[in-house]
């Protein structure tokens, strides 16, 4: 075992315990700063994967920019500790089970993965995660997604002021 692959599954646990802190963090600050680490430690794992720029970019627009935003609307909503309401509710099964499921189908697709690696070429490897060859692929291959994403984020920061603004 290298020291990439310890790294690797360091940064592996340690998201995976920033996420859980996500869900179950009673405060929803706590929650926005675990998702922050959560960010961090992705963007770890992206540099072990040679994928510099997407690493760089983790950082930059999810740690930074999108955080920010969240942390701003949930100051402006002030939201609060909420009283505790009953334990066991229908939503709350339902919730259980839908991520029960949603496990199962990501084990299920985890076993199918074959075993051998497939390598890049030197030609790819040399243009892999460079801001050249993503920008040729969000603009070429994924021009459709990268627009409806882009909307739903401008819908997402309208919506934002709006419930904001009723507030105020």
């Amino acid at each position: 075992m290298n020291i990439e692959q310890v790294l690797f599954g360091a940064f592996a646990v340690l998201t995976l315990l920033s996420a859980s802190l996500v869900i179950f963090a009673k405060s929803p600050i706590s929650s926005a700063m675990a998702l922050v680490s959560t960010f961090f430690f992705l963007a770890g794992i992206y540099v072990l994967l040679w994928a510099h720029t997407v690493a760089a970019l983790q950082v930059l627009v999810y740690a930074g920019a999108i955080m920010v935003l969240f942390l701003f609307v949930i100051m402006l909503l002030n939201l609060g500790e909420e009283a505790a309401g009953p334990r066991l509710t229908f939503s709350r099964i339902l919730g259980g089970g839908a991520a029960i499921g949603l496990f199962v189908v990501l084990a299920l697709a985890i076993a199918r993965v074959p075993n051998r690696v497939q390598s890049l070429s030197l030609a790819q490897q040399q243009t892999f995660g460079t801001l050249r060859a993503i920008g040729e692929s969000i603009f070429t291959t994924w021009l459709l997604p990268f627009e409806a994403v882009s909307l739903l984020l401008l819908v997402a920061m309208v919506g934002a002021v709006v419930v904001a603004k009723s507030r105020i």
